[in-house]
């Protein structure tokens, strides 16, 4: 897949990429978004968005590999949004792959060598850089994949009851 080709990206500085692209920063993200977990369910992992983890950050997606191996991706979409959002070290204590996925007008050179790095759309993700493993402890990746599950579960039951004047005012999206 030619990751861009159906994705209006405007060169040139942070202004021009958002503002001359008819595309605002948060419809950018969501499509960036979309496409990296569509690029890490093909790669086997099943994933979720705003994942939040103990330390009280969100991770942007978070994906749950069929070994247990779990990767967080974290999405920038301009030089602004990178410089202005230092805590993905936060991050790192939380999974064994750390990336980065960006659009494709992107300048990846300032980005950390020392993550992964991706380039999505809406319609997919490339992996131009495999993330370097850093292995978690068993006990840590025991209450990740615990928390992983029990929000997909939440989130999947939500989904079901969303319009249900009948719930009884169950779970958190009363």
């Amino acid at each position: 897949m030619t990751i861009g080709a159906r994705l209006d990206i405007v060169e040139g500085d942070d202004a021009r990429e958002l503002g001359d692209s008819g595309i605002g920063a948060a419809a950018l993200t969501q499509q960036v978004t979309r496409g990296v977990c569509r690029g890490l369910w093909d790669l086997g992992y099943r994933t979720l968005t705003e994942f939040g983890l103990a330390n009280g950050r969100r991770a942007d997606v978070i994906g749950l590999g069929g070994n247990g191996e779990v990767v967080i991706v974290e999405v920038k979409i301009s030089t602004a949004d990178f410089l202005a959002d230092q805590k993905w070290p936060d991050y790192q204590a939380f999974c064994d792959r750390l990336s980065f996925a960006v659009p494709p007008a992107f300048p990846q050179e300032i980005l950390p060598a020392a993550c992964g790095l991706m380039v999505a759309d809406a319609y997919g993700a490339e992996v131009l850089r495999q993330a370097p493993c850093h292995r978690l402890h068993g006990s840590r990746r025991k209450a990740l994949t615990l928390r992983f599950a029990r929000s997909a579960a939440s989130r999947l039951q939500h989904s079901a009851d969303a319009g249900d004047s009948h719930n009884n005012g169950r779970g958190p999206w009363r």
